[in-house]
């Protein structure tokens, strides 16, 4: 392997949306820096089973459904 030209690998702490903690070893940040999150698998739909929301920015999702709304797709 070359030397010199791989990350460093250190400690971080990681905090989840719930307030809890864990210490892990990344290349992200420096040695000793907290990384908060903003989703995590504790309150993100896809791993909790939640409902989706479709955020409408710009009306593409109400042109989306005008322009494809009928298609059935062989559904009966």
């Amino acid at each position: 392997m070359k030397p010199d030209i791989h990350p460093d690998y250190h400690t971080i702490k990681v905090v989840m949306t719930n307030g809890t903690e864990f210490v892990t070893r990344s290349t992200w940040g420096s040695e000793g820096d907290t990384m908060n999150l903003d989703i995590d698998p504790s309150s993100h739909p896809a791993w909790t089973g939640g409902a989706q929301q479709l955020v409408d920015r710009g009306g593409r999702v109400s042109r989306f459904n005008s322009k494809f709304g009928g298609l059935s797709f062989g559904k009966k």
